[in-house]
Parts: structure tokens; sequence; C-alpha cells
């Protein structure tokens, strides 16, 4: 029986093909098992290739597999595009309508299920996903009762006819492919654990995040892969009195946001790379006043408007260096589901706590992948407002004084009022300015504020980064983000074969954790930097910071993430 399946399908865009994955992983999900679902899709609506990936396991998985064992082509372009991913004595199903030539010198077992047919027996072709579905419960023997209760889930509010017929669909699958002798012992999945987990996107966590964080506003503008942030709140908001405002641009979103948050609402914006870039001003705007704000930057291909839809980590200057002048910014960078819930909330706190602003860094692998995640441990979350004005620091204002709303202190941070409270006047402005807010352009007022913005954060943030493996390794592997699966996956067969490796992973970028980073290197013979990028930026960003060492860099910037075989290979040549 097999531990764990890798499960593709491909089609038109406009086919269902999403729809058909998602039905596919969280049933199983929903059994007990862990999945990892990954789409590839074009920038258009209708139309062009796309298809997604399934890793269904019986252990936690956080990347795509290297090969696939079963594919569900809707039409011909699935099989050429992706038959060559199939391992050996791997299957292919395809619809008769079109019919296809499996691919030669390839050892898989090809059936051709009439789909779209079956489909129609049950009461509408575009059942015809339900039908492979139900083919591909066959090959790995599980009953069709599988996907029963998401089915009615999804389609009761439609009526129990709709429920019946998708259930029909499912069954016709099954029995045509244990006629035609697709009942598979080698494609037998062990059983699941049975216990329930959530199932979700790193993009649907953040947006959990900031509703349990306590924001109630989020101003955005529309921006692939981001938007499902902003989809997200926009269901859940109006429940708790929150909402969601789409802007005509992004330079209306992050004005907006650090408006709210200026007015002592929790309010976050999110974007990706295009938009970030025009958004910089504003954020500079946030530095110099002190304003928290949290921004969510999801990576993407560029540069420019470049490949919306596919993967790359190539913000990390943007994020660090792209504003005008020099303010404090932090920068968390989380690697899971699970992470972005908690780092979300995390964001929030860090920046009303030093009055900057926060951004978190995903990638699209990690924003759009669907993955299993544990329960949630609610009773984590702490929230942490900053350094607010108390009844005595603003009863012992003067009258006709205004409030020292910049006031220098030990730590570097001053107190923060919200708009109305009585003694707390004072003067906002984007120029240099005294502590009351006025202008000034005086010297020593001026490095004074600045020493004052930039040294709020004092050393590195708790959890700055993870470090699992050989104490002593013979091979440091240092990356950041959605890449924290194929490099622990990379590294256990690396282990099994008896080397000594070892993995640090980068979850804050700014402050960046030098010191830690440092120990862990120095421990380690060779070192070697894995990101999805074409210029090295985190290797860069290594020793910008102060990190000392030679680093060896395995850069990806095609649009794909890395499948773990790649970081394998890459690794044994150093060894």
């Amino acid at each position: 029986m097999l531990e764990q399946l890798s499960w593709k399908v491909g089609g038109q865009q406009g086919e269902g093909i999403d729809s058909t994955g998602e039905i596919f992983a969280t049933a199983l999900n929903r059994n007990g098992y862990y999945v990892y679902g990954y789409r590839h899709f074009s920038s258009r609506i209708k139309g062009g290739h796309t298809n997604y990936k399934i890793r269904v396991s019986t252990k936690p998985r956080r990347a795509n597999a290297d090969n696939l064992d079963i594919l569900i082509a809707f039409d011909q372009e699935t099989i050429d595009f992706n038959a060559h991913e199939l391992r050996s004595g791997g299957v292919i199903i395809a619809d008769e309508k079109f019919k296809p030539v499996p691919p030669s010198g390839q050892d898989i077992r090809f059936y051709t299920v009439p789909l779209t047919k079956l489909a129609e027996e049950a009461g509408s072709a575009i059942m015809k996903n339900m039908v492979s579905i139900g083919a591909t419960a066959c090959i790995l023997g599980l009953p069709a009762t599988t996907f029963e209760s998401l089915i009615s889930d999804m389609f009761l509010r439609k009526g129990q006819k709709v429920v019946d017929s998708n259930m029909a669909a499912i069954q016709k699958g099954l029995d045509y492919m244990k006629e035609h002798g697709g009942e598979l012992a080698d494609f037998h999945l062990q059983p699941g654990d049975g216990k329930q987990r959530l199932f979700m996107m790193g993009n649907d966590a953040i947006g959990l995040g900031a509703l349990a964080a306590g924001a109630r506003v989020m101003p955005a503008y529309p921006i692939t892969p981001a938007s499902d942030v902003m989809e997200y709140l926009i269901k859940k908001f109006p429940k708790v009195g929150g909402h969601v405002i789409q802007t005509e641009d992004e330079i209306a979103a992050i004005t907006m946001t650090i408006g709210a948050n200026f007015a002592g609402v929790r309010a976050l914006t999110a974007t990706s790379g295009p938009g970030l870039s025009l958004m910089m001003e504003a954020i500079g705007l946030a530095g110099m006043t002190e304003t928290p704000v949290v921004i969510i930057d999801t990576q993407r291909g560029g540069p420019s408007t470049g490949m919306p839809t596919k993967h790359e980590q190539s913000d990390m200057y943007a994020v660090l260096f792209g504003t005008h002048g020099e303010i404090a910014k932090i920068v968390l960078a989380p690697a899971t589901a699970e992470e972005c819930f908690y780092m979300t909330i995390d964001a929030f706190n860090y920046a009303e706590k030093y009055q900057t602003p926060v951004i978190l860094i995903t990638d699209l692998a990690l924003s759009l992948a669907k993955q299993s995640v544990e329960p949630l441990d609610f009773d984590k979350i702490q929230i942490d407002r900053g350094k607010l004005a108390t009844e005595e620091q603003l009863a012992a204002v003067e009258a006709g004084k205004l409030f020292k709303r910049y006031e220098f202190t030990a730590d570097n941070i001053s107190p923060r009022v919200f708009p109305g409270q009585k003694g707390g006047i004072h003067h906002v402005t984007g120029v240099e300015h005294i502590e009351t807010g006025r202008p000034t352009e005086d010297a020593t007022v001026r490095t004074k504020m600045m020493n004052k913005r930039l040294n709020k954060v004092q050393g590195e943030l708790p959890n700055s980064l993870t470090y699992t493996g050989a104490e002593n390794p013979e091979l440091l592997v240092v990356s950041v983000g959605s890449t924290i699966g194929v490099v622990d996956e990379a590294l256990d067969r690396l282990t099994q074969e008896g080397k000594q490796v070892a993995h640090a992973h980068l979850r804050v970028i700014s402050p960046f954790p030098t010191e830690t980073l440092q120990k862990y290197v120095d421990k380690a013979k060779k070192v070697l930097v894995v990101e999805n990028n074409a210029t090295g930026q985190l290797r860069h960003l290594m020793q910008f910071f102060g990190v000392k060492g030679t680093f060896h860099s395995q850069l990806k910037y095609d649009g794909n993430p890395y499948v773990p075989s790649e970081i394998y290979s890459h690794c044994k040549e150093l060894f």
C-alpha cells in the first residue's frame, strides 16, 4: 500500500479543474490524510492550460512530489505538458472524446474513460469532474462514500437532487474503472489517521490571522496572488463590524490603511510586487509619522507585470530598501499556512509595539497552495497595542500646549494617542518635526529624531529562524518562505544516506538575525543558500548584514517552485 500519492488533473481554464482538485483534496483531508495542493494557472479568466497537483500522504508534506502517480486529462495538452512527470507504472485517465495517444517510451497504464458521456448519464456533462474523481477512487481502493459528506456540504443548498446527481457521477466513474480493470492493488492508499485538520492556503490563514488579531479594516486593490486575502475578509469582516474597501489603486489602499491605524483601528492591506512599488512613498510616511501599519506582500514573477500567476522570491530588496530615505521596518517571512496565521497576529503586535511599518512577505506557492493545518490554538493569541498614552500623561499636558507625540524616550518609542483624546492634540506631518510634531529643519533635532526612529528595535526578534539537523554539519542549507518543505525533504533523504546536514530557515528578514545565523554558519563546513530568484537576494542580504563565510547559491526563477529532487541533487554535488 502507498504511504503517499501524487495526483494531477489538467485541462483548459474554465473547465472545472480547480473544483476537481478542491473536491479530491478536501475529501482526503477530511479522511485524515495530509494534503498539499498546488495550482498551475494562466493569467487569464478562461482558456489556456491549467492543472492542479495534489499530494496525499500519511505524513506531513509541504511541497510537490518529484513524480506523478495519476494524471487526469481533460484534453490532449494535459498529456503533452504533464505526462513526463509520471513515474514508471503511473496512470493516465483521459476522456474518450479526443482519442489521445499515450506518450511513447513510458511505462504507464492508460485508461480511456467516457467522462463526458457518463456525466451526461448522471444528469449533466458539467459533472465530468465527478466522474474523474470516481475513477480515481477506484484506482485507490476508496469507496464513493469517501466524498459523500463533502458533496452534501457543497450542494445541499441546491437541493438533494443535485447531491444525488453528483454522487451518481462519482459512482459511475468508479464502476466503469472497476469494469475495465482499473482497480489497482498497488495504488491503494494506507489508511489516514482519522484526525480532523484544516485545509487552507496561506492567504486564507493570513485573513484569519488578521481577524483574530482584531483587525477590522482592509483597504486594498485586487492583484494576483494577494487578492484572496481581500476576498476572504470580504466574507468575514462584516460579521464582526469590519469593512473591506476596494480602492481605486494601491496608493489609495496604503494611505487609507495608514489613516485607519492612525485613528486607532487595526488595519491591513495586501498586494504584490507592482503594488508594493506604488506604496513606497506612503510606507515612508508611516515610518516618519511612526504610525503602525501592516502590509502583506505576496511575491510573484517580475519585473513589471512579469508572470502574475507564477512563483518567485524576488521582492526582498524591495521590502527592505524600496523606500526613499531611511526608516525602521520589520519584515516577517512565514513558511507554512499555520505560520501565516500566527505571524499575522505578530505583525499587528509588532506594528503597534514599535510604531513602525511591518511587512509580512510570502510567495505565490505559500499564498495559493493549500495544505493540511493542525487545529489552531486560539489560546496562544495575545494582543499588544503598544505604548498608549495614559490618562495621567494626557492630564499633565498644559492648556494650550501640544502633546509630545514624538517624545524622546529611553526605548525610542513615544506614547501614542488616538484622535479625540483630551490632551492629545499634536501635529502630524511627513516632514521632519520636533516632539510635538511641528516641522523643523534643525540639524540637532533631525539627527536625534532619525536615531530615535531607526533604533526602536534592539536586537533580534524572537524565533527569527529555526534550525534542524546535525550540530556540526557537513552542509548547512539556508532558506526562506515556502522552500522549507522541499529543503526538509531533500535533507531527510541525505540524512538517511548518512550525511551530516542541517537546515536554517529564516522567519524574520528585518531585523536580520545575524548573530544567530552566524553561530550556525560557523559550525558548518559548507553553506548553501536556496532561493527562487535570479540574483541571490537572500545570500547577498546575509553578507550585507554581516554574516561571514563562503556561501554557495542554488537559484531557480522559471516561475515554478522547487521539487525535492532538485535540492537533493544540488546538495549531493557539494559533498
